[in-house]
């Protein structure tokens, strides 16, 4: 289940976008889904998401958008 990056952007002046992601985290695992939050660009996003337990993560808060040649560079260092 996703959680859109709109809800996110409000992270931490919005409360009910916070209320919102908690919900959605919380539906998803009582129907034994798992959670993936889109547009997370901070720690604080993180950390709060993290608390509540989503599951999956993407976003500038990891790396911005990429060419194929640097991705596939990046790929091969791993």
């Amino acid at each position: 289940m996703k959680i859109d990056k709109s809800f996110v952007d409000g992270f931490p002046d919005d409360k009910n976008d916070m209320q919102i992601s908690k919900a959605i985290i919380s539906m998803a695992k009582t129907l034994g889904l798992k959670t993936l939050t889109e547009g997370l660009q901070t720690n604080e996003q993180l950390e709060f998401l993290q608390n509540e337990g989503c599951d999956f993560y993407q976003g500038y808060y990891f790396i911005k958008p990429i060419v194929k040649d640097e991705f596939l560079r990046i790929l091969k260092d791993i």
